[in-house]
């Protein structure tokens, strides 16, 4: 395996060569050549689709309600907070719900151990990593991976189930944790479940993944497939909203409710303790902002709107493990910067290493969701989901 840093920097690199940022004679032909394999990539996976349309690859019904929760793209769509405010609108109507996360980057069976497994002719099988059985938080963000830890620390009522199988994950929480309603995070290209209701996320600020399908751009399928989706979120709004984007998404999907909404900071709140700050005490802060997400600048963009001054910023690749030399160092920077306190996103604060230093403030940023238009549609919908759910369950 390549070691972490040589990894981030090729993706850096990729990225550029991505977004036609970078020149040159080789730059060129790499484009070409993720052109060549995102068509492949394109009929694969339009194949796929149809073998599950045409039943020729069938997905399980587990008996309960199913919904998926994902997006056309990769990259930050803001998807965690969605998944949030489905599972806690769903709980609080009466509904025993579990997320079920294949837990990006989460640690799994060491590979030695899965060679001594085979060797001694044993199944590898595990049930999957419980997070959180709905009562109490049962595992670390390394373990867990941060969104199934940051989704679990948030929603203490719901379950938190983490594996690559999800048809595996669903039995378990069914069977062993008694849920009726099953969230899959980041499934809208899960087909082995089915029956399910699917919710489609699209970035405002860049719906179309730049127009291209894996590797060439951000695309995991075509656009025209959002057909699938039965409510579609606009994520990173404005206060305007996104009228001509909701248009086309329209044409695309002429059944389907479409919302509005932004991810609007609610408070800052301390890395290593229970204090929370209003958003106001940011106002003509000097702060250093770190960040390891898809999209850093709408996290620095947000700090400077509330009247922080940014003297430093340091950003690593999304989902970026931080050593506590990195921190110690990005310390040492912000301060020469003139930095009063150091600020990070949420989804970054669960890979915070302990830190003992107290000469900055340590603090993050807690995002929800705030809808602009079609609550009245999401609280319907959700409504009629827990009706089905009750009618099943008499």
């Amino acid at each position: 395996m390549l070691p972490r840093i040589n990894t981030e920097s090729i993706e850096t690199y990729l990225l550029s060569v991505l977004d036609g940022s970078r020149r040159g004679r080789v730059a060129f032909l790499l484009r070409g050549l993720l052109q060549f394999l995102s068509w492949i990539f394109t009929v694969l996976v339009q194949f796929r689709i149809w073998l599950y349309r045409h039943r020729i690859l069938r997905g399980n019904t587990l008996g309960c309600q199913v919904i998926s929760v994902g997006n056309l793209t990769v990259g930050g769509t803001g998807k965690t907070p969605v998944v949030e405010v489905f599972a806690r609108n769903l709980q609080q109507q009466g509904r025993k719900v579990a997320i079920l996360s294949r837990g990006y980057k989460s640690r799994s069976i060491p590979f030695w151990q899965k060679i001594w497994l085979r060797i001694n002719n044993r199944s590898i099988e595990v049930p999957p990593r419980v997070v959180s059985d709905g009562k109490q938080l049962l595992l670390d963000s390394h373990t867990a991976g941060d969104e199934p830890y940051m989704l679990a620390s948030n929603l203490p009522d719901v379950a938190v189930v983490v594996d690559k199988d999800r048809v595996k994950s669903g039995k378990y929480a069914i069977r062993v944790l008694g849920c009726d309603t099953l969230i899959l995070d980041d499934g809208f290209q899960y087909l082995k479940l089915g029956n399910r209701l699917d919710i489609a996320l699209v970035d405002r600020t860049n719906p179309y993944g730049g127009g291209h399908l894996l590797p060439r751009g951000l695309l995991r399928e075509p656009m025209k497939n959002i057909k699938r989706a039965g409510f579609i979120f606009i994520t990173k709004c404005d206060e305007q909203g996104a009228p001509e984007l909701k248009n086309q998404l329209r044409e695309m999907n002429p059944t389907a409710e479409i919302s509005e909404c932004r991810h609007r900071a609610k408070y800052l709140k301390s890395l290593f303790g229970d204090d929370q700050y209003p958003l106001e005490r940011l106002n003509g802060l000097k702060v250093a902002a770190l960040s390891a997400i898809a999209v850093p600048e709408s996290f620095e963009t947000a700090l400077e709107s509330f009247g922080a001054t940014l003297v430093y910023r340091r950003r690593f690749a999304d989902h970026h493990r931080f050593s506590q030399q990195e921190i110690i160092d990005t310390l040492n920077e912000a301060e020469a910067a003139g930095a009063e306190a150091l600020l990070t996103t949420e989804k970054d604060a669960v890979r915070f290493p302990y830190m003992e230093r107290r000469d900055l403030q340590l603090l993050y940023m807690r995002v929800e969701i705030e809808m602009l238009s079609g609550e009245e549609a999401f609280m319907k919908w959700i409504s009629r989901i827990c009706f089905k759910q009750a009618q099943r369950a008499s």
